[in-house]
């Protein structure tokens, strides 16, 4: 392997770096789903990669309803006003099912003072059940009677192909840096999550919400005592998590325009990485992780191969968390300061 011929100039640095942070900044906006879950419970939500999936299916939903089945290319900014539906769309959806999640899986557990693993294999059975059900959704359809009116939702016997959004977002180059063309999606990608990320950072730490998340991760019961209602505070968690998963899951289908019923699972694995690499309960560190995973991926598919791309992810997450399992910035979402 010849090393000097991959990283040896500078555009082909800065082209592999340009191009990791992309999908790095998907990466960190689902991080934020499992850093805000844990911060405030203690619990790794393994069903927020189902949470994200979802929003890609509505992102597609909404392309069929407004303009049909039939398959076209269009500039970014022909599609925008269908993106901002779509944006809405996968941002209701992912939060309701967030929500969802809430309620079935893990308050009847919360309530009981169930152990955190009965919490954690709860999880892991309603990421497997939303990830079927997906998969299961033409039966659905035919179960209610509904199969024909939404036959180009459910897509009959084809339930677990792969789902593409009728319409292609055609990028458009803007300006270069070193070898990478730097696209108008990708601007809005990256610009959109540092956005959010920034946006929902402020939200925590200055808002009276956000207190209330704050006091919740550091001292459930002292927050109790000054008359924090807890349970509202994990349902906001999930809410925004939730949120955050939706406009991730439309950032997506953007730059990939396509999805399935277990799309969300090799996504969540590199999105937790990220957080565990970031620094599990911190905000900052979820970005800072989803970045540098998105980085290091394209590193490693230049030096070892596409093939490898994904090992790269599960290496990096054992690597941190054998040589600093606290992650990079390490300070939790309860010891934030304003």
């Amino acid at each position: 392997m010849d090393f000097g011929a991959l990283f040896g100039s500078l555009d082909n640095f800065l082209s592999f770096t340009m191009g990791g942070l992309v999908f790095g900044a998907i990466y960190a906006l689902i991080a934020l789903g499992y850093t805000m879950v844990y911060g405030v419970l203690q619990l790794i939500n393994f069903a927020h990669s189902e949470v994200f999936m979802y929003g890609t299916f509505a992102v597609a939903w909404v392309f069929i309803a407004l303009h049909g089945t039939g398959s076209a290319t269009w500039s970014l900014g022909h599609a925008i006003p269908y993106l901002l539906v779509a944006l809405i769309a996968a941002m209701l959806l992912s939060a309701g099912v967030a929500l969802l999640l809430e309620r079935l899986a893990y308050r009847p557990l919360i309530n009981k003072g169930a152990p955190k693993l009965i919490a954690l294999i709860s999880a892991i059975g309603a990421s497997f059940a939303l990830a079927e059900a997906m998969g299961l959704r033409d039966r659905i359809a035919s179960w209610v009677g509904l199969d024909g009116k939404l036959a180009n939702y459910v897509a009959p016997n084809k339930a677990r192909d792969v789902f593409s959004n009728p319409v292609s977002i055609q990028p458009h180059g803007l300006f270069e840096i070193g070898g990478y063309k730097v696209t108008d999606v990708d601007l809005v990608i990256v610009v959109a999550a540092l956005v959010m990320m920034v946006a929902l950072d402020q939200f925590v730490r200055r808002t009276r919400f956000g207190r209330g998340i704050r006091a919740v991760a550091q001292d459930p019961e002292s927050a109790a005592l000054m008359g924090v209602n807890s349970t509202r505070v994990v349902q906001l968690t999930f809410l925004i998590g939730g949120l955050m998963a939706g406009a991730a899951a439309t950032l997506y289908m953007m730059k990939i325009g396509s999805t399935r019923q277990n799309a969300g699972f090799l996504l969540g694995v590199k999105a937790f990485t990220a957080a565990v690499m970031g620094g599990i309960g911190n905000l900052r560190g979820a970005l800072l992780g989803g970045l540098i995973l998105g980085v290091m991926e394209n590193w490693g598919s230049a030096v070892f191969g596409s093939e490898w791309k994904d090992v790269v992810a599960f290496i990096l997450l054992v690597l941190i968390l054998l040589v600093r399992p606290s992650g990079l910035l390490g300070e939790s979402l309860g010891k934030a300061r304003a």
